[in-house]
């Protein structure tokens, strides 16, 4: 394939790279005060990589020698991610600017539109990844814009901590990847995802997996839990979801969870496919204890970001049943959950956004909901609907998530998983009708200050809308680009 063909193939990532350098140059020369402009041609950047996709980006094939893939499977989970960073940057603008200590523009950047860009360029690379350098070069791409957006607002103690607690426990992970990666080269002699599936089915039909490369695909497989926050490696998920500015929590819980949920199912199926029998055990705990762990520690919970952390690590547990499955319709099950994921999980934090007492302070307790159905009844009925979808009550679509995944784990045989998820779901389902509760049934608190934002109300209305028994109608369509997103890994 010659070099101009592998441009084509990557050509979301050319758009968002080379949109993010003009951008960068825009906020040097015109400075904060094109802060708006900056972000609203961002989105207008994703928008333009997400149409990119339809070309040969959406299912190409290989580039640059094998080392990324344009496949239906990257195109689903691209358009995912370009899809939550979308929502994230037009949420972020009047956040930034109620921040009045930050200077007449508040703590409004016109950078950050420009790391957020960034960032889809390298969860872009992570999900194309089709070899370990590849993976490696992308998660840490976005991972240093993680640090800088955990730690945006610079007059904000929480802000700082966040982003040193994710850099020094990033950096961490990130060695144990590395170990992981050096192990598997070194005990297959590539590091090619297809080469690696060739000489671990060779070492499988001579007797068993090496200790060496079990090693490493245990390694591997652990660097990249610690980016879904899988237990055990979800310590750093509630102090930074808490101490980032919300925009960026909504981020975080969002965009990259899809990356590190695609590169983690790519990694396991293709590179991994023929030693599935020695990972799903590793999948298999995971799910069971971020689940379990997501469920009690939420129950606690007095701040509703730190809850919200807690769900996401549930979120992520529900989400691994249908990767222990193995099978193609494990594999559409995981990423149709993600889909449904982004929606309900979005919708909640742009509630939040609405969290404000009446000098426009950000507050963020479980208790300060109570009586919200009474002030601000709209508010208050799209929060209960992600709660409910959240929690996999029927007939909302969070419903129709947890059944695929358990439908994928039973047609597989892993039957007593499924019955154990089932179980556990019931226990998550108490902290989220306790915030529905605390809206509904609870004398009422002070009142939120009114929200003038237009978009906000719109993100959410059509989030509340997506999550709803309305959103059944694109269940055919979802189902089907999940399975063709699945038959090219297979």
């Amino acid at each position: 394939m010659t070099y101009a063909a592998s441009l084509a193939l990557t050509l979301p990532e050319m758009i968002l790279a080379g949109g993010a350098l003009v951008l960068l140059m825009i906020a040097a020369f015109a400075g904060d005060r094109s802060a708006r402009v900056v972000h609203w041609l961002a989105v207008a950047l994703i928008a333009a990589a997400g149409l990119a996709l339809l070309g040969p980006a959406g299912d190409g094939g290989d580039a640059f020698g094998g080392l990324y893939r344009a496949d239906p499977f990257a195109a689903f989970a691209k358009l995912l991610i370009y899809i939550a960073a979308a929502v994230s940057l037009a949420m972020a603008p009047d956040f930034f600017a109620r921040d009045t200590t930050g200077g007449p523009q508040g703590q409004l950047r016109a950078e950050y539109p420009v790391l957020i860009l960034l960032s889809a360029v390298g969860m872009g690379m992570m999900v194309s990844a089709v070899d370990l350098l590849t993976l490696y070069v992308g998660l840490e791409l976005q991972n240093l814009v993680a640090y800088i957006l955990a730690s945006f607002m610079r007059n904000n103690t929480r802000s700082a901590e966040a982003g040193l607690k994710y850099f020094v426990l990033s950096a961490l992970a990130s060695g144990i990847l590395l170990y992981g990666i050096s192990l598997l080269y070194g005990f297959t002699a590539t590091t090619s995802f297809d080469g690696i599936a060739t000489a671990v089915a060779a070492q499988v039909e001579g007797g068993g997996l090496g200790a060496g490369t079990l090693i490493g695909l245990v390694f591997l497989l652990a660097g990249i839990a610690f980016k879904i926050a899988a237990v055990p490696f979800h310590m750093w998920t509630p102090d930074i979801y808490e101490g980032s500015p919300t925009p960026v929590t909504g981020f975080f819980a969002s965009a990259p969870k899809v990356a590190a949920m695609a590169l983690f199912v790519r990694v396991t199926v293709e590179a991994l496919g023929p030693a599935t029998d020695a990972w799903r055990q590793i999948i298999i705990f995971a799910a069971l204890a971020s689940i379990l762990l997501g469920a009690f520690g939420a129950i606690g919970q007095s701040n509703i970001k730190r809850m919200l952390a807690y769900s996401s690590i549930n979120n992520i547990g529900f989400a691994l049943i249908g990767l222990a499955a193995g099978t193609e319709a494990g594999v559409a099950a995981v990423m149709s959950y993600m889909a449904i994921y982004i929606a309900m999980t979005l919708g909640s934090f742009l509630v939040v956004l609405q969290m404000r007492d009446a000098d426009g302070r950000p507050v963020e307790t479980i208790a300060s909901l109570s009586g919200l159905s009474q002030s601000r009844r709209g508010l208050a009925a799209a929060f209960a609907i992600f709660m409910f979808s959240l929690a996999g009550i029927p007939p909302l679509l969070g419903f129709w998530a947890k059944f695929l995944v358990f439908d994928a784990a039973v047609a597989a045989g892993l039957w007593p998983l499924a019955a154990i998820g089932i179980a556990a779901s019931v226990i998550s389902a108490f902290y989220y009708l306790k915030i529905v509760k605390t809206m509904y049934f609870d004398d009422p608190a002070p009142a939120y200050a009114p929200s003038n934002s237009v978009l906000e109300g719109g993100l959410i209305a059509l989030a509340a809308t997506a999550v709803s028994p309305l959103g059944y109608f694109a269940v055919p369509a979802l189902a089907g680009v999940a399975a063709n997103a699945a038959r090219a890994l297979f």
